[in-house]
């Protein structure tokens, strides 16, 4: 009777133990009621321990969430009717507003959240006219409102981090519709226009650049080539004046027989001189 009673009473201490620990994961935070009362808010991740019985643990997703929502008609300032579909990326910023305000219960947040994002809409989509909102950028649209919803969303304990215009219906009359199309085709030309601009003033300055470093290029290769046929020419004429200095009657036969190789090379030449021409000195026969 007595091993039954420790059985009991190590099961009983088990299951208390287990009853005390809870574990919140990376990306959530929790919170502890006591009889219901909040006690402990903002629990971060990890291990942590509560009364059992007593206390109870509420552990919420702190991470990014959609936030869907129907699509809702507005009234451009031009008085043109159009329909935006749109969702919200937020989370639970402020636990323990999130708790007072919703129960813990995301579906009530959602609620709570849709006319606030909607009114804030609103009142930027009736300050612009069809063509703005349907050409204009989507981002600056909603970004604007961002601050004044997160004004109404922090009652609720979250925070509001975009907001994403997925689809603008516009009203079905066929002179709205082209009028807009006219006008965005025409925005879209114009930008085409400019960047085709940038692009030719791009390609000539490219082009000039190139043109430019060509002709330093071709100079200077002229120069050095100027020099160095310089230095050829003056070692050439130095090393003549050496040989010339050793034995001039031999350096003026050599420059004889060069002159008379480059004056009949083609074979055809015919040279008329008299016979008594230094040019025809080592010609003459010796008899």
């Amino acid at each position: 009777m007595r091993v039954q009673m420790w059985i009991a009473l190590a099961v009983a201490a088990l299951f208390a133990l287990m009853g005390s620990m809870f574990v919140v994961s990376e990306g959530q935070g929790a919170i502890v009621l006591n009889l219901g009362r909040l006690v402990r808010t903002e629990v971060e991740p990890g291990l942590h321990f509560k009364w059992p019985l007593v206390e109870t643990a509420r552990v919420f997703d702190r991470r990014l969430q959609v936030l869907e929502s129907e699509p809702e008609r507005y009234l451009s300032a031009d008085k043109q009717d159009v329909s935006v579909d749109f969702f919200a990326l937020g989370r639970v910023e402020d636990l323990k507003a999130f708790y007072r305000a919703t129960g813990g219960d995301e579906n009530v947040a959602v609620q709570r959240l849709a006319p606030i994002i909607k009114d804030s809409l609103r009142n930027e989509i009736n300050s612009l006219t069809l063509r703005q909102v349907v050409s204009g950028d989507r981002a600056t649209v909603v970004g604007k409102q961002i601050d004044a919803i997160n004004r109404g969303a922090a009652t609720l304990g979250v925070e509001i981090v975009d907001i994403r215009i997925k689809r603008i219906d516009l009203p079905q009359d066929s002179n709205v519709l082209k009028s807009v199309y006219d006008q965005m085709r025409s925005q879209r030309l114009q930008v085409a226009s400019q960047l085709r601009a940038e692009g030719v003033e791009l390609a000539q300055t490219i082009r000039a650049g190139a043109d430019r470093d060509r002709a330093v290029l071709l100079a200077e290769a002229e120069r050095d080539a100027q020099k160095m046929r310089g230095q050829g020419d003056a070692e050439a004429a130095k090393l003549y004046a050496q040989a010339a200095n050793r034995d001039p009657s031999f350096f003026a036969f050599q420059r004889s027989l060069e002159a008379y190789r480059n004056s009949f090379d083609d074979g055809e030449a015919v040279i008329v001189l008299d016979r008594d021409d230094p040019f025809l000195q080592y010609m003459k026969s010796d008899r």
